[in-house]
């Protein structure tokens, strides 16, 4: 009687359940994301039978019941090897993949192993296990797994490098040394990566995650990560915080064996091929890399607790090259500025800890503390136009603090989970004092050739730090039409953001350059100016809150659903109770300077199309939004029920968040002004006594002189709003493909398409007094808030889109086949209305709105392929090979080639004449055969030899050799648009001299120790 309640009350909980999530995502266009490392495995077996899992190298184990028609699901598995059975006569060893799904059928008699097996030592006892590969699954994505991590050829300690063998997925070493990961048309900023389901996005900065904002250092130990998930588009609903890609990773713990490694590797000068730079310079200089550290883990107490510890380090001098932003002007620079072009180095220092306790004092309960510490020294922001002398002195610190408490029973599972982040960057220029711009006239004044030293803004400290408790509920023992898992759950977060954005102790002067050669004084200089009284930092108490359920339905052995909704709220305090100061308020009402008498200047902007009352705040006219939901539903068909032939798809949204450092701003440069001063010369005139402009006196090279113009004034002060209708940037997706078994390989062909919208992005607010924008061909630069500089206005308008085919094929590593290989190749279409390359800048100011941009390709390869293979030698050799192709990345810029200026933004065209562009320049290799269609190109090796010294020690030698071949993969751009308004026939090309992503050939050695 009781049972056959239980049963009643279950099927009634459940039918509730999916008709509000179907009602939801019925009223709702949208969709979102999943973000456990666990793993899931659902099956049949005999009726009313209890189901034990036992993980192999822990003991831990895990039990649950079939239900009447013999279905079962097991959830919140750590991915391992496990014992499973359903009593005498069903046992199966299987191995369980990172945020995945298997299925294990348990009948009275053990069927053949549906997959080949792999061979793994636990215990001192070797175990033949078979992995389950998700096939059922609607995400778009790929396992990337420990064997990959291991085996193939690695440039650098960063466990992120391996995610481009997953199609759609981008790795970038950039020339400075640092790294990003990048899907799509979308910043990387849109990113995020869960670790032990634990999402450690950057609030404040971009790079996705904290502490990779302009990092050359690895997020987390390399020897703490067992394996990750990458996933593409159409994750579910307990994915938050991400409109681009997810990865999702699971750290590795102690066993019941005691287990360690010890490596170190290096690289140095020597052991590299020059740079195109240092080839052109003939000089060649000094660099060295070192990577090194250990892990050790083991019992406390067998099959109940364990412990687990990792340590890396980092040292290294990248090399880099310093080149002119515009192509032929090196000669007209002064020499002591010629001097600082050409190749430089940057140090770093990272040293980057994990641990972890387990305790399992129940089959039902298992309690996790683990805590993670990194930091980093090192001086960066140079290369490019940037000298070495406005280099920074940078620290970046990231710390996590994670509790949590699994308890299961037979039909359900709960995670409860409390984490702590404190993680800041802070980089300082290594000059204090005047530094330098070297920029063009007319329409590209704003075009930097090179810069020495640098301004206010290189001052920074920028971070987070707060704690977050999350709970995730599963039901795992419900059926109504079907079979279903049932998730649900929340996260609250209390967290502080900090930004202070700019110093007082650097100044930027501006100097034009012409083919005459460098005008003797600056036409504008800016620095710092504080305000007494008004701390520089801006800080904001965060709260964020997110709820969500998603039901996995199994309808029958063919149809899979999974259906979700999740809801996401954020109040930051320091926007939305933001006051617009009393004086800027009043400026706006004042007479406008330059027009006529009695037209104040927020008539002007009236004429211009901006009403100043959409962005002057009260303190309360705005409101955090409530209404981002997000409805995301996916499905699979398994043709034939045997999960050889799946088809699957889906269709969401998923919703970001806008960075601290770009909403702050107006508070920072309230109280840390950076004003901009102009002066007279006779390539940028000006109007001395009109708009803040003066006529040069040397004295003007000391900043306290500077900062003793505007005392107790605000001119020259930008003033930055933001609109008081702020959104929340998100995307939407959809999918569809399918994924065949074809012998020992796994295929996937997908056709995927994402939007991304509501970008925050900051324009020119200036207007000349008849409301225009353009005059002449020049922007109202001088034109600012009657006694303060120039105002810029954030607003939402930033887009993407994305087209993609992804199709992939692996070959598992199998212990009886010894080898294993992996193929991913992308065919991208992708648009932007913005013509920056760097898709984390947030600001546009070569057209009047971010809605007169026209739409052009985004810094993304059409085509790229990347295939890999590892292979067991002989004499205990592992072998592994990786090829990257890619056809040539387009140049996103502002085009101006002498047109006749319309001083109106129409047809693609700016006022200016000028134009925006993505233009792809020329390839510059071939591949085997055919013509030079590749802009990259890079095939990597590895050989590791093992030696087995005494029992279970072992020790081993590797060597990789990285870009095998020396291609050089350009990064910089040779324009020549053309003239008299007619654009040339080949713009684009890329410069032989310039700066590479990834290494010259370089060959690293590696020596370690294992028990």
């Amino acid at each position: 009687m009781n049972t056959t309640m239980s049963q009643k009350l279950r099927r009634q909980l459940l039918s509730g359940l999916i008709q509000a999530a179907i009602a939801a995502t019925c009223a709702i266009p949208g969709w979102s994301v999943a973000q456990t490392a666990d793993a899931t495995l659902r099956g049949h077996g005999p009726a009313s039978t209890v189901v034990t899992a036992r993980q192999l190298s822990t003991g831990a184990v895990r039990r649950t019941r079939t239900d009447k028609g013999g279905s079962y699901a097991l959830v919140g598995l750590p991915p391992g090897t496990y014992q499973v059975d359903a009593g005498p006569g069903t046992e199966r060893t299987v191995t369980l993949s990172v945020a995945s799904v298997g299925t294990l059928d348990l009948g009275a008699a053990a069927p053949a192993a549906p997959a080949p097996s792999n061979v793994k030592a636990l215990g001192g006892v070797t175990v033949s296990a078979v992995t389950l590969p998700e096939v059922t699954t609607s995400e778009v994505g790929n396992i990337v797994s420990l064997r990959d991590i291991d085996a193939l050829p690695a440039a650098s300690r960063n466990f992120l490098e391996f995610a481009d063998i997953v199609p759609g997925m981008v790795f970038t070493r950039n020339a400075d040394g640092t790294t990003s990961l990048r899907a799509g048309a979308q910043a990387s900023s849109n990113i995020n990566v869960y670790i032990d389901g634990v999402g450690q996005k950057n609030y404040v900065l971009s790079g996705g995650i904290t502490g990779q904002n302009a990092s050359q250092g690895n997020p987390f130990p390399q020897l703490a990560i067992g394996e990750y998930k990458v996933i593409t588009s159409n994750y579910k609903a307990e994915y938050d915080q991400i409109s681009s890609a997810a990865v999702t990773a699971e750290t590795k713990s102690g066993t019941n064996d005691f287990h360690g490694d010890v490596f170190g590797s290096f690289t140095n000068t020597r052991l590299r091929a020059m740079t195109p730079a240092e080839q052109a310079a003939h000089d060649k200089t000094q660099s060295h890399e070192k990577d090194y550290g250990f892990d050790f883990g083991g019992p406390i107490v067998k099959d109940m607790a364990h412990f687990f510890i990792a340590y890396e380090g980092k040292e290294f001098d990248s090399p880099t090259t310093v080149v002119p932003g515009v192509t032929d002007y090196a000669g007209y620079l002064p020499a002591s500025v010629q001097s600082q072009l050409g190749p430089a180095s940057l140090p770093f220092k990272e040293n980057d800890w994990f641990g972890k306790i387990d305790f399992e004092p129940t089959d039902h309960d298992r309690f996790e503390v683990s805590g993670k510490y990194r930091k980093e020294t090192s001086i960066s922001g140079l290369g490019g136009t940037l000298a070495a002398s406005a280099g920074l002195d940078t620290q970046n610190t990231d710390k996590r603090f994670d509790i949590r408490w699994d308890h299961s029973a037979y039909s359900w599972f709960n995670r409860l989970q409390m984490t702590y982040e404190n993680a800041f960057y802070a980089p300082t220029p290594i000059i204090v004092g005047d530094g330098s711009s070297y920029t063009l006239t007319g329409a590209q004044l704003n075009k930097v050739i090179v810069q020495t030293g640098n301004s206010p803004l290189a001052q920074q400290n920028k971070g987070q730090k707060g704690p977050a408790i999350q709970d995730d509920l599963t039901f795992n023992d419900l059926e109504w039409n079907g079979d279903h898992v049932v998730k649900m759950g929340f996260k609250y977060k209390a967290v502080k953001l900090t930004a202070q954005d700019a110093g007082d102790s650097n100044a930027l002067f501006n100097y034009a350059v012409t083919p005459a050669g460098t005008e003797a004084i600056p036409y504008q200089v800016q620095f710092g100016s504080p305000t007494p009284g008004i701390s520089p930092v801006a800080t904001s108490s965060d709260k964020q809150l997110g709820v969500y359920i998603q039901d996995d339905w199994a309808v029958d052995d063919h149809l899979t659903l999974n259906l979700g909704v999740r809801w996401d709220y954020e109040k930051t305090p320091s926007y939305l109770n933001f006051v617009t100061p009393a004086n800027v308020v009043a400026a706006f009402g004042m007479q406008d300077p330059n027009a006529p008498p009695g037209q104040t200047y927020a008539q002007t902007l009236a004429l211009g199309g901006v009403n100043i009352n959409d962005y002057i705040s009260t303190g309360h006219n705005r409101h955090a939004k409530t209404n981002e939901w997000q409805p995301r539903f996916g499905f699979s068909y398994d043709i034939n029920g045997d999960q050889k032939h799946v088809v699957f798809g889906g269709i969401g949204r998923s919703y970001d968040r806008d960075l601290y450092e770009s909403l702050q701003v107006e508070q920072t440069k309230q109280a840390l002004s950076q004003p901009t001063l102009f002066f007279n010369t006779p390539d940028v005139p000006c109007n001395v006594g009109v708009n803040n402009c003066y006529a040069w006196n040397p004295a003007y090279l000391s900043i306290p002189t500077l900062q003793g113009l505007v005392s107790g004034s605000n001119a020259g002060k930008e003033v930055d709003l933001v609109t008081n209708n702020l959104k929340a940037p998100y995307s939407d997706q959809f999918s569809i493909g399918m994924r065949n078994q074809i012998g020992d390989w796994n295929t996937s062909a997908t056709l995927a398409y994402i939007s991304s919208h509501n970008g925050l992005v900051y324009t020119l607010g200036n207007r000349y007094p008849d409301g225009s924008f353009w005059q002449n061909g020049g922007q109202p630069w001088g034109n600012g808030i009657p006694g303060f500089g120039s105002l810029i206005i954030g607003n939402n308008g930033l887009e993407t889109q994305t087209t993609q085919v992804l199709l992939s094929a692996d070959k598992p590593y199998t212990h009886e086949s010894h080898w294993g290989a992996t193929i991913a190749y992308t065919y991208s279409h992708t648009k932007q209305n913005n013509d920056n390359a760097d898709p984390t800048d947030q600001y546009a100011f070569d057209y009047e709105w971010i809605g007169n941009y026209p739409y052009t390709s985004s810094g993304v390869a059409k085509h790229r392929l990347v295939m890999t293979g590892t292979l067991d030698g002989p004499w205990g050799f592992v072998l592994g090979a990786k090829l990257t192709l890619a056809t040539p990345i387009p140049d996103l810029n502002l085009a101006c080639f002498g047109a006749t200026p319309t001083n109106v933004d129409s047809g693609g065209s700016a006022g200016s004449g000028c134009r925006s562009v993505a233009i792809a320049p020329p390839g510059n290799g071939r591949f085997l055969i055919g013509g030079k269609i590749f802009g990259y190109r890079d095939l990597d090796f590895q050989a590791t030899k093992n030696f087995m010294i005494y029992g279970n020690l072992k020790a081993y030698l590797r060597f990789d050799l990285i870009n095998a071949f020396n291609w050089s993969n350009y990064v910089d751009y040779l324009e020549n648009w053309g003239s008299n308004g007619v654009m040339s026939s080949r713009p684009v090309m890329y410069n032989p001299i310039g700066d590479i992503t990834g290494y010259p050939r370089t060959v690293k050695l590696t020596m370690g120790v294992s028990f």
